[in-house]
């Protein structure tokens, strides 16, 4: 009966799926398929991967008529608070509108020209984040308890937080240093943000605590963005023990090897196979993980860029590695690192848009879990935060492009690379780990220790790793 026709000139079939590898992209798209509306929520999101592919895929090869149509389309099906993946697509075409765009940058810039972001909106998203997931949360103690453990018998520490914009991260230390069975140490936090207004509030939030807890404390506040800090600002001192902590920042620092990778690594364009999507559409997967994942074995394959941890690669990288060597050169006895774990820095857009889908589908998934009680919190979350993150992921090139999440395969070479030695996280600091998501009821989460680090995961989707690095002298 496929190839009946009812009387508005449709065609007639028995299951929208069926009818997935018959569409393409024309100039009628405005006026969905009345079935469209009526579809389940894992058949809308089968159709809503296959038309953000399709369309990222005209993107990409410069296509704008027919990518055109396909934002069309799609704009029929998503939503910010509709299901995961309504709420995906929602942010994916924002951000691929938004590169197409930018082929005129007049008119580009005049649609963005007074968009403003107030320091008080960047605190509320950091707040909604350490809210409502507990990526943040569990960072924080594992980084702690690894101080602890590193610091036992320390008298003098001195702690540099590359981004320090949550004082309850450091109460916590204060008051586990305060347990410890030989008394507190002297402890100095050097805090480094662009906003003074930030480390004013950590100082006011972080001195008053200490004060309580009669712990010799001081904190020296670093206003800079992370790119610019210079190394003997920090003034470490002979005698300090120093430990280093880095939460979602080190990636930011990629983005000033653009040029230099771009000349080590050719960029290389390869989209998804329409057959791949199609044969998947058919065999009715039913989730993205799945279908992703049935992708790549039918084929698809990332680009060079998008997997390669050569040390060639990793040393063409000359501002990450200056500003690693001047962390080694403060010999510090911890440095604790947290990053996405997902490699969105590959040069060509199909990779990173893949990469991005599996992890941030992941991310939209959990939310409900957490925030159900808070819908529009989380719709500012998705929004200010992940969004924002999609946005820059790709839309974004060159310096612009700031969001260059890469996984532990690649941060643990360019660390020993630059003399760090990689610290196991200990039994007790995993337990601690756990221990926090059984309190707050977060069901689904899991922490796994994957090469003596521990990694972060929705189910089985591994989202955020947290490892730990010590000073090593070059034999």
């Amino acid at each position: 009966m496929a190839g009946m026709v009812l009387e508005d000139g449709s065609p007639s079939v028995s299951s929208p799926l069926q009818f997935f590898s018959l569409m393409s992209l024309s100039p009628g798209i405005g006026s969905p398929y009345p079935w469209l509306r009526e579809m389940k929520s894992e058949e809308r999101g089968l159709y809503l991967i296959h038309l953000l592919v399709t369309t990222a895929n005209h993107v990409a090869a410069g296509s704008i008529e027919n990518a055109n149509m396909g934002l069309e389309q799609i704009s029929h099906l998503s939503s910010p608070d509709g299901d995961t993946m309504q709420r995906i697509a929602a942010y994916f075409t924002e951000a691929l509108a938004d590169r197409m765009l930018k082929r005129w940058p007049g008119l580009h810039k005049a649609l963005n020209s007074t968009k403003i972001t107030s320091v008080s909106e960047e605190r509320l998203v950091q707040k909604l984040f350490f809210e409502l997931c507990p990526f943040l949360k569990l960072s924080y103690v594992i980084t702690n308890q690894a101080i602890i453990e590193a610091m036992e018998g320390e008298k003098v520490v001195h702690i540099i937080d590359l981004n320090s914009v949550e004082p309850a991260q450091w109460i916590n230390l204060l008051q586990l240093f305060s347990a410890r069975p030989e008394g507190p140490p002297h402890l100095r936090i050097t805090g480094i943000h662009e906003q003074k207004e930030v480390l004013d509030e950590m100082a006011h939030r972080l001195n008053e605590e200490a004060g309580n807890l009669d712990i010799p404390f001081q904190f020296n506040s670093i206003v800079t963005k992370l790119e610019n800090l210079d190394i003997e600002s920090l003034r470490v001192k002979t005698g300090e023990a120093v430990a280093v902590s880095s939460v979602l920042q080190l990636h930011h620092l990629l983005a000033f090897d653009d040029e230099m990778l771009r000349r080590n690594s050719p960029l290389v364009n390869k989209g998804f196979s329409s057959i791949h999507m199609q044969a998947a559409l058919q065999n009715n997967t039913h989730t993205l993980g799945d279908f992703l994942e049935k992708d790549m074995m039918s084929g698809y394959t990332p680009s060079p860029d998008s997997t390669s941890s050569s040390p060639l690669s990793l040393a063409s990288a000359p501002k990450m590695v200056m500003f690693l060597n001047a962390l080694w050169s403060l010999s510090p006895k911890l440095m604790v690192v947290t990053e996405q774990e997902s490699n969105h820095n590959g040069c060509s857009l199909m990779d990173r848009i893949y990469e991005a889908l599996n992890f941030y589908a992941s991310l939209f998934d959990c939310l409900p879990s957490t925030a159900s009680r808070v819908p529009v919190d989380r719709q500012k979350l998705e929004k200010m935060l992940f969004g924002e993150e999609i946005k820059n992921i790709i839309s974004c090139e060159g310096l612009e492009r700031k969001e260059r999440h890469e996984k532990l395969e690649k941060w643990i070479p360019r660390l020993e690379m630059a003399g760090f030695g990689r610290v196991g996280l200990s039994y007790h600091t995993m337990m601690q780990a756990r221990t926090l998501l059984q309190s707050y009821g977060y069901e689904g989460f899991k922490i796994k220790e994957e090469h003596g680090c521990l990694v972060m995961c929705w189910q089985n989707q591994p989202l955020y790793s947290v490892s730990a690095w010590r000073f090593r002298r070059y034999s």
